[in-house]
């Protein structure tokens, strides 16, 4: 399924947190910290607002987004604005 974002929205792949420390001690997802860095898989056609390019990684706000699900993978779609950094 391809899913292509409208306006100013941005669609990312989060990334997954580890879920050992580096004690060996296993995490549990319930009591993980939500990720805040992913790739941007997809953009609108908003060029003035969206600074960011497919492929790139960037940080974005905590609680920002809506969760999709394509091809059975977590995906979010988020404003250009909820986009707060990219990381090189």
């Amino acid at each position: 399924m391809k899913v292509k974002p409208l306006a100013d929205r941005v669609l990312v792949k989060t990334e997954k947190t580890e879920s050992k420390t580096a004690g060996g001690i296993i995490i549990p997802d319930t009591a993980q910290e939500k990720t805040q860095i992913a790739v941007v898989v997809a953009v609108g056609d908003d060029k003035e607002k969206i600074k960011v390019k497919p492929g790139e990684r960037v940080m974005y706000d905590k609680y920002a987004g809506t969760q999709v699900k394509i091809d059975g993978e977590e995906h979010l779609i988020l404003k250009a604005a909820d986009v707060i950094a990219v990381i090189e």
